[in-house]
C-alpha cells in the first residue's frame, strides 16, 4: 500500500490511524500542502480533486478518507472499527459524522485559505472561525458521551472505533487553532485513552517523516 499524505492533514491523520489499527503496512508519500504540491500537475494525475489522502494498492488509487476507511473495514474486517449491532453502528457513525460532516469540512485548508486571501482574515479571525465550529461539534460529542451509560474509555465501549478515528485528529486540529479544551472533559478523556495506543501514537502528526 502507498499512502499519499500530509502530516498535518486531519483526513490523512484519520486514515493513518485506521491503517494502524488494522495492522496494515503502508509506504508514505509526502505531499506538502504548504508548498502547494497538491496543486501540481503531477499530483492532479494521482487525484483530480487535488486532495490528500490517496491510498494506492495494486495500481488502483482510492480517494476520500470516508470511502477508503469503509473499504478497509470491508477488506480487512478484523479488528473491526464498528460494533456488532445496527443501532450501535449507527451511533458510532453519527459521532464520526459530527467531525467528518459538520466540523472538518468548514475548517479544512482550502476554506481557511479563502478566509485569509479572499476575505482578508488574520490568524486571530481564522482561529475564531475554527474554534466556533470545533466548539459546536465538541459540545455535541461531549453531550452524547455524557448520556451513554455503556461507554468505556473510548467514544463507544472499551475499544477504539470509527468515532475515535475521526475525533482524535480533530482534537489535534483544535489545539493547533488554540481552542481551549477545558470544557470537554469526556472528549479529553477519550483522547488520553487513545494516546495510550501505539496505533494512535504512530499516526500523530509529530511522528510523521514529513513533520517539521
Amino acid at each position: 500500500m502507498k499512502l499519499y499524505t500530509f502530516f498535518r492533514s486531519g483526513t490523512s491523520h484519520r486514515l493513518r490511524i485506521a491503517l494502524n489499527l488494522k495492522g496494515l503496512a503502508y509506504e508514505q508519500v509526502a505531499v506538502d500542502l504548504r508548498r502547494e504540491e497538491h496543486l501540481a500537475q503531477a499530483f492532479q494525475a494521482t487525484n483530480p480533486q487535488q486532495f490528500v489522502p490517496v491510498l494506492e494498492l495494486d495500481g488502483h488509487r482510492m480517494t476520500q478518507s470516508p470511502a477508503i476507511i469503509e473499504w478497509l473495514e470491508e477488506r480487512y474486517p478484523q479488528p473491526p472499527l464498528l460494533p456488532d449491532g445496527a443501532s450501535d453502528r449507527a451511533q458510532v457513525r453519527a459521532l464520526a459524522a459530527i467531525v467528518g460532516c459538520d466540523v472538518h469540512p468548514v475548517n479544512n485548508r482550502r476554506i481557511l485559505e479563502a478566509l485569509r486571501h479572499r476575505f482578508r482574515a488574520d490568524e486571530s479571525a481564522v482561529n475564531d472561525w475554527c474554534g466556533t465550529w470545533i466548539g459546536a461539534g465538541f459540545d455535541a460529542i461531549e453531550a452524547f458521551l455524557a448520556v451513554d451509560r455503556r461507554r468505556g474509555d473510548f467514544c463507544f465501549g472499551n475499544r477504539p472505533t470509527l468515532a475515535d478515528v475521526y475525533l482524535v485528529p480533530q482534537i489535534e486540529g483544535a489545539r493547533r487553532f488554540k481552542v481551549d479544551m477545558a470544557r470537554w472533559p469526556r472528549v479529553q478523556a477519550v483522547d488520553a485513552a487513545c494516546g495510550q495506543l501505539e496505533a494512535f501514537r504512530k499516526a500523530a502528526p509529530a511522528a510523521q517523516p514529513d513533520a517539521g
